[in-house]
């Protein structure tokens, strides 16, 4: 005869000593959850040892799915990993030369001005013979006015604005007071200043004989050459000049030519800088 409270207490220890069977999977998913596996450990480590910005870019895609992926193809226009960048059509830097030797008249009332902060109380003895902006800005100029006085003396102010300023002390220029006489053409200042990066504004200004009708500048080893602006026995001349990128390059040299009425070349700073007017 059967015991229901001990049948129940062995049902419950048959129970507690039976052995449950592992379900059983099928080898395809056995072997996919391997490699799962396998692959998050080889991404994880390259993960922790990625240093190019390429390869963390490309992890995130990759740690999505196993299945491999074929490289993406190079934005147009870019190098390819590991290859040399080299540039399709490289620019060449810019030669120096001249750009502008435009020139614009300044009016008689700010040449007043400029006269009267250049020379001061001796700035009624002139009156202005030239008085152009340049063609580019400097930082402290922008224009040139040449005034002479009733002895031939003459003056070079650069202006900013309204205001003169001379780089000689005092700033009057006697005729033939460099050479002496016998000479075709006197030199007053003559500078180049920057104007921005490779750029620079090329000044200057002197005195010519009556034996000269022309007067023009070249510059460099450029042989063209661009009229000066003449006036009462005087000449000036400006240019915006391209140095190009390298900010240590210096603008090329300027030099004077006169020719005269003949257009014959009778002088030339280039090749004769010291040339006498045989003409006296």
């Amino acid at each position: 005869m059967s015991d229901p409270v001990h049948d129940t207490l062995g049902d419950r220890l048959r129970l507690l000593g039976t052995q449950l069977s592992a379900p059983s999977l099928p080898a395809a998913e056995i072997r996919r959850r391997a490699d799962r596996r396998r692959y998050r450990r080889h991404a994880l480590a390259a993960t922790a040892a990625c240093t190019a910005a390429v390869l963390c870019l490309a992890l995130p895609s990759a740690l999505h799915s196993p299945e491999p992926r074929r490289s993406p193809e190079p934005q147009q226009g870019a190098a390819p990993t590991g290859t040399p960048s080299v540039s399709a059509s490289p620019s060449a830097p810019a030669a120096s030369g001249v750009t502008s030797t435009a020139t614009t008249p300044i009016d008689a009332g700010a040449v007043a001005r400029i006269l009267g902060s250049c020379l001061g109380s001796e700035a009624s003895k002139y009156h202005a013979v030239i008085a152009v902006r340049t063609p580019v800005a400097a930082t402290d100029t922008d224009g040139v006015v040449i005034a002479v006085d009733s002895a031939g003396q003459y003056v070079q102010c650069e202006s900013k604005g309204n205001k003169g300023t001379s780089m000689s002390v005092p700033a009057t220029f006697i005729n033939d007071r460099l050479w002496g006489a016998g000479h075709l053409i006197e030199f007053f200042d003559s500078f180049s200043t920057p104007t921005g990066a490779g750029q620079h504004l090329s000044l200057g200004a002197g005195h010519y004989t009556p034996d000269v009708a022309k007067v023009t500048i070249s510059y460099g080893e450029d042989p063209t050459q661009y009229p000066a602006v003449m006036a009462g026995g005087a000449f000036a001349y400006a240019a915006a000049v391209t140095t190009g990128p390298d900010r240590k390059s210096f603008p090329p040299a300027p030099y004077v030519h006169a020719y005269d009425a003949n257009g014959k070349e009778i002088y030339n700073q280039k090749t004769q800088p010291n040339v006498k007017n045989t003409r006296r």
